[in-house]
C-alpha cells in the first residue's frame, strides 16, 4: 500500500532537529556487510538525507527519467557491442554468413558490424536496442527540455541546471552522430560526407580543419578509430559527469511542483525517495528497459547489410540521417546556392549558414532564454512552483514557434521522400519550405498567443461566473439561463496562484541615470509590453465576492430552487473569502 503524500516545509530544519546518530526505524542498519561499511564509512548517515528527500508525483516528471534510463540501456548495450566491434578501416574480403556480400572488399568496421548482426548470438538484438535507445534518449531529453521551458522550471535558481541540460542535449546529438557513423556502411558514410562538407564550409580554416579531422583528404584512414574513441569514451564520460551534476542540483534545489492547495515556494508535496519513490522508479526503469527490448526485437532500424560498404563515389538513394540531425539536413537542402569568392578563398554560405548557423542558433537561443526572460521581468525571486503554459502566453508562443520551425526544417530534410510519396514536384516542396520556414513560426506564435489568452479568459470566467452545471432555468418572463456552480477551493487556488508581471510604461523619471542606463531601461520596458501587454489580470477578492453576491441575487429572482441556490450562494461567498 502506497504511503500518503508528505509535505516537507523545510528539510534542513527537519534534519537539524534529528540527532545525528538516530536514523529511525526505516534507516536502521542491519548486521552484516552493510553495518561493516557503515561503521567505517558512515554510509547510513550520508544516505539518510537523500532517502528522506521528497519528490512530487506527476507524469511529466517521468520524461527526465526516460532519458536517464535510456542512457543506462545505452551503456549496458554499448559494453556488449564494444567487445565485438572492430574500429578499423583496414580493407578485408568479407567471408561471413551474409552471402549477398561475400567476397566483397570492405572495412573491418563494416565486417564486424555484419558479424554482430548475423554471427553473434543476440548481437542484432543488442545493436537495434542500442540504436533505439539512442533515438529515445535524445527524444526524451528534448521533450524534457520542452516541459521545463513551457512551465518556467528554468527560472532562478535553476539557470545553471538548464545550461547543463542544453549541454547534455548537444552531447547526446554529437554522440548519436558518431555512433551511426561507426559501421562504415553506405548510409553512415553518406552522413559522414555531409559533415565533411560542413567542416569545409567553415570560413578561412575549413580546409585545414578537414585535414586535421580526417588526417588527410576525406575519408582518410583514421576517422573510424577517432569517432570510436569519441563515442565510447570522451562523450559518455562528459555525459556521466553532467548527469551527476544535474541530479545533484535537482536534489539541492528541491524538485519543482505544480500549483495546488498546500504547495508553496517553500515546501515540496509528494513522496519520499524510500520506499515509495524508489519502488516507482525501479519499476519504471524495468518498463523502459522492456519497451526498448521489444523495439529492438520487433522494429528494424539501420539494416546495414542492405546498404553495403561505404564507397566515396556512391550515395544511398533516399538517404536520411537520424531524426535529431534532420533539421540541419533540411536547412542545407532548402538553402539557395549562395557562394562568395574573396581572394583565393570560397565562402560557401549555402552550407555554412544552414549547417553551422542553425545548430549555433538552436542551442544558443536555448541557452540564453532564461537570462533574457529574467532581464525582461526583473524578477530576482526563487521559483519552485511551475507556471501553467497559458499563464505565460509569450513564452509559450515562442516555444511553439520554435517547434514549428524545427518541424518544417525536418520536413525539408526529407523533401525528396515528400515529393515521391505525395507525387509532387521536388522544386515545389523546396520553394514552399523556403517561405514556410520563415512565415510558419510567425503564424504559430500569433495563433498560440491568442489561444493562451483565450484560455486565460475562460479561467477568468470560470472564477467569476462559476462552472457550467448543464442545468437550464427558465424565469417567469420566459428568459432562460444556465445554472452555474462555484468552483472548488482547490481549483480556485490553482487558477489564481500564478504571478503577474505588469507591462511597464516608458521611463519618465531619469534623474541620476546615465544615457546608457536610460536606453537599457527603455528597451526593457518595451520588452515587458511585448511580453505582458495582453496578459489578463487575476480577479481580486472584491471582484470574486461581488460576483458571488450577484449570482446569489440573480438566483433568488429566478426562484427555481430557492434552497439549492441559497446553499450555492453561500458556498460561493465562502470560496471568495
Amino acid at each position: 500500500m502506497a504511503q500518503p503524500a508528505a509535505t516537507v516545509p523545510d528539510e534542513s530544519a527537519v534534519q537539524a532537529q534529528t540527532p545525528k546518530k538516530e536514523l529511525g526505524p526505516v534507516f536502521k542498519v542491519a548486521a552484516g556487510p552493510t553495518k561493516y561499511l557503515d561503521d567505517r564509512l558512515g554510509i547510513a548517515g550520508l544516505g539518510r538525507p537523500f532517502l528522506r528527500k521528497v519528490f512530487p508525483d506527476h507524469w511529466s516528471f517521468l520524461l527526465g527519467e526516460i532519458a536517464l534510463y535510456s542512457f543506462i540501456v545505452l551503456l549496458l548495450s554499448g559494453v556488449f557491442l564494444t567487445i565485438w566491434f572492430k574500429p578499423s578501416m583496414a580493407e578485408i574480403e568479407y567471408e561471413g554468413t551474409y552471402e549477398l556480400l561475400r567476397g566483397i572488399q570492405m572495412s573491418e568496421a563494416y565486417a564486424s558490424t555484419l558479424g554482430l548482426s548475423f554471427d553473434i548470438r543476440g548481437g542484432l538484438l543488442l545493436r537495434q536496442m542500442h540504436h533505439w535507445a539512442a533515438a529515445v534518449f535524445v527524444a526524451a531529453m528534448l521533450t524534457h527540455s520542452l516541459r521545463i521551458f513551457f512551465t518556467g522550471a528554468f527560472r532562478k535558481p535553476r539557470e545553471i541546471n538548464w545550461l547543463i541540460g542544453v549541454a547534455m542535449l548537444t552531447l547526446g546529438i554529437i554522440n548519436g552522430f558518431t555512433g551511426y557513423s561507426l559501421p562504415d556502411d553506405l548510409l553512415s558514410g553518406t552522413g559522414l560526407r555531409f559533415v565533411d562538407g560542413l567542416i569545409r564550409s567553415i570560413p578561412v580554416i575549413g580546409t585545414w580543419a578537414e585535414f586535421f579531422t580526417f588526417a588527410g583528404e576525406f575519408p582518410g584512414e583514421l576517422i573510424i578509430p577517432r569517432l570510436y574513441m569519441v563515442h565510447i569514451l570522451l562523450v559518455p564520460a562528459l555525459l556521466l559527469g553532467l548527469i551527476a551534476a544535474h541530479l545533484a542540483l535537482v536534489v539541492y534545489h528541491k524538485h519543482t511542483q505544480y500549483a495546488g492547495p498546500g504547495r508553496t515556494e517553500g515546501n515540496v508535496v509528494g513522496f519520499p525517495v524510500f520506499p515509495v519513490y524508489a519502488a516507482k522508479a525501479g519499476g519504471f526503469f524495468l518498463i523502459v528497459f522492456g519497451v526498448l527490448t521489444l523495439m529492438g526485437a520487433t522494429m528494424q532500424i539501420n539494416p546495414v547489410w542492405v546498404f553495403g560498404p561505404y564507397n566515396p563515389a556512391e550515395v544511398t538513394a533516399g538517404s536520411q540521417p537520424d531524426w535529431y540531425m534532420g533539421f540541419v539536413e533540411g536547412g542545407i537542402r532548402i538553402m539557395p546556392n549562395w557562394e562568395s569568392h574573396i581572394g583565393s578563398t570560397t565562402w560557401s554560405w549555402n552550407v555554412a549558414i544552414p549547417g553551422l548557423g542553425l545548430m549555433g542558433l538552436f542551442f544558443g537561443l536555448m541557452a540564453i532564454y532564461p537570462f533574457v526572460e529574467a532581464w525582461v521581468t526583473g524578477d530576482k525571486r526563487e521559483h519552485h512552483v511551475l507556471d501553467r503554459p497559458r499563464n505565460a502566453p509569450t513564452r509559450t508562443a515562442f516555444g511553439v514557434a520554435a517547434i514549428t520551425g524545427y518541424s518544417l526544417l525536418m520536413i525539408g530534410g526529407g523533401n525528396d521522400l515528400v515529393a515521391t510519396q505525395f507525387d509532387v514536384s521536388l522544386n515545389a516542396v523546396t520553394n514552399f519550405l523556403r517561405v514556410a520556414v520563415f512565415v510558419g513560426p510567425v503564424i504559430a506564435f500569433l495563433v498560440t498567443k491568442r489561444i493562451c489568452i483565450g484560455l486565460q479568459r475562460a479561467d477568468h470566467d470560470r472564477l467569476i461566473h462559476g462552472a457550467e452545471s448543464g442545468v437550464i432555468d427558465r424565469a417567469p418572463s420566459g428568459k432562460y439561463s444556465e445554472r452555474h456552480r462555484p468552483v472548488g477551493p482547490g481549483e480556485a487556488f490553482r487558477l489564481t496562484e500564478h504571478d503577474e508581471t505588469p507591462a511597464l510604461l516608458p521611463v519618465t523619471d531619469v534623474d541620476g541615470m546615465s544615457v546608457r542606463e536610460i536606453q537599457g531601461e527603455q528597451l526593457r520596458r518595451r520588452a515587458t509590453r511585448f511580453f505582458f501587454i495582453d496578459t489578463l489580470r487575476r480577479p481580486t477578492r472584491a471582484e470574486l465576492e461581488e460576483a458571488a453576491h450577484h449570482r446569489a441575487h440573480g438566483h433568488d429572482e429566478i426562484g427555481a430552487d430557492g434552497e439549492h441556490h441559497a446553499i450555492e450562494a453561500e458556498e460561493e461567498h465562502h470560496l471568495a473569502k
